[in-house]
């Protein structure tokens, strides 16, 4: 069974990578010919994004990197940037 979510009710929701790591939140969707293209998840304090990239404010992650979408948003692993902790 399809279930459909409105676009409005997933702003603002976590997103998590399919290891479990919190990797932002998603700040909106972009459409491309009235289909989901992509979606722009914004580097919160202690996300991964803002440990990979400092200075970014966030990144736009391609549909296709989506597993799913719920309480919270699961992507694959390989969309997150890869970065060497100290």
């Amino acid at each position: 069974m399809l279930i459909t979510k409105n676009l409005n009710s997933v702003h603002g929701i976590d997103v998590y990578t399919d290891s479990g790591e919190y990797f932002g939140k998603i700040e909106e969707a972009i459409l491309l010919n009235n289909k989901i293209d992509s979606w722009k998840v914004r580097a919160t304090p202690r996300s991964y994004l803002s440990k990979a990239m400092p200075s970014a404010k966030g990144v736009i992650l391609p549909h296709h990197h989506v597993k799913a979408i719920g309480v919270v948003m699961l992507v694959s692993r390989s969309a997150a940037p890869s970065f060497m902790e100290d």
